[in-house]
């Protein structure tokens, strides 16, 4: 019963983060509209929503003790889905090629609110399941599991935003994907840039990860 507290009460923590940091990248959106008189930058709200929906289900898996292995699997799986939503918004960063010189600084200063916020709710997932796959697999299996995750998160961010698929489309396109996936696989000379820009990503992801879980096990201490 302590246990289930002490989670509620970190949670509420965790929330109060997500809440501030949601509000202020909010408020630095609707400033840019009102200086710009433009909602071009609308689309990062949405990319935001995607990004708490792993972040949601991590929180609920957490919370929820009584799953049994079947459901836990299937669970996880739209997790991992939705998982790269997250820190995709980084790559949102793109955008800054169409800003006007006077005003790309705030444009910087919008995408990166909505960036910093979106890698939150990525480490803070993350760092909820590994907790959670400790518990079921081992400490030695999730300390593989966890840098397997970081690589597909890297590469379902490629997938989304050079070939621009969506998490959801892999029961609307499920054979585009396979073809693509499979393209990429085997053909690697071909599609380097694929391979280079997934291990980068996954080693920038990795690093402020554990530097992310080495500061919670810190304040945990």
């Amino acid at each position: 019963m302590n246990n289930i507290k002490q989670l509620l009460f970190d949670q509420s923590k965790i929330f109060s983060t997500f809440i501030g940091l949601s509000v202020f990248s909010l408020f630095i959106l609707m400033i840019r509209m009102k200086l710009t008189h433009s909602y071009y930058y609308l689309f990062l709200v949405w990319n935001l929503f995607l990004a708490f929906i792993p972040f949601a289900i991590s929180t609920y898996l957490s919370l929820d003790q009584k799953l049994n292995n079947i459901s836990f699997l299937i669970i996880s799986m739209v997790w991992l889905l939705f998982l790269p939503n997250a820190p995709y918004i980084i790559t949102d960063l793109f955008h800054l090629q169409y800003s006007h010189p006077n005003r790309i600084w705030l444009d910087v200063l919008t995408i990166s609110a909505f960036a910093v916020t979106g890698m939150y709710f990525f480490y803070q997932s993350l760092l909820t399941m590994e907790t959670i796959f400790k518990k079921k697999f081992g400490k030695t299996t999730s300390s593989y599991i966890t840098p397997l995750i970081i690589v597909l998160v890297a590469f379902g961010v490629y997938l989304g935003r050079y070939l621009r698929f969506n998490s959801w489309e892999i029961l609307s396109q499920p054979l585009s994907i396979f073809e693509s996936i499979t393209s990429i696989i085997f053909n690697p000379k071909t599609h380097y840039n694929a391979w280079l820009f997934t291990a980068l990503f996954a080693l920038f992801l990795a690093v402020f990860y554990y530097a992310f879980k080495s500061n919670n096990n810190k304040k945990a201490s």
